[in-house]
């Protein structure tokens, strides 16, 4: 599977955020949090922990039974918090009609960020939650806790990210060995 590279991720943000300011912080979210679509869709308002250090996410809903917190960046949390505007209760993000948007919707937005970000490699909300998998494990994250993160049941299908990981081990090996930083 073709994976995003940061410089991919943060074309195809800066991407959605000049369509949208909404779409910005949706695509952000999705990647940073690295949910499936299913899961992303159903966030509600009383799923943000953003007091807490880091700030967190409750993910339920999920795949399996598997849910639980994840966690995300203050700089997030700061946008999540401007973005709800002192609402409590609901979905997370809500169309035009106060609904949760349908993960069909998502796939959508991703799909046409991705091509005006003049992305060639197919972007799906699953390639962004690959992506973040891949960055983080390629930034040194041990597996047990990309595991965690991605709220996998087995240890072999997050080790299915450490494989393509396999550039990032050639970069850190390089580096390690030539005494670069």
């Amino acid at each position: 599977m073709d994976r995003l590279d940061r410089e991919e991720i943060e074309r195809l943000i800066e991407a959605a955020y000049r369509r949208a300011s909404r779409y910005g912080l949706m695509v952000k979210t999705l990647f940073y949090t690295g949910t499936r679509v299913s899961e992303f869709v159903n966030l509600r308002v009383e799923d943000l922990h953003l007091a807490l250090d880091p700030p967190q996410v409750y993910i339920a809903h999920a795949k399996g039974g598997s849910d639980g917190y994840v966690p995300i960046l203050p700089a997030l949390a700061q946008e999540l918090r401007t973005h709800l505007a002192g609402r409590r209760t609901g979905y997370l993000f809500e169309s035009n009609r106060h609904e949760r948007y349908t993960a069909r919707a998502i796939q959508l937005i991703v799909k046409d960020t991705a091509r005006r970000a003049s992305i060639e490699k197919t972007v799906t909300p699953h390639r962004l939650r690959a992506s973040v998998a891949t960055i983080l494990l390629d930034a040194g994250m041990p597996l047990d806790q990309v595991q965690k993160f991605l709220r996998h049941k087995r240890i072999a299908t997050t080790q299915i990210y450490a494989q393509t990981s396999a550039r990032g081990m050639g970069e850190s090996y390089v580096r390690a060995l030539e005494g670069r930083r």
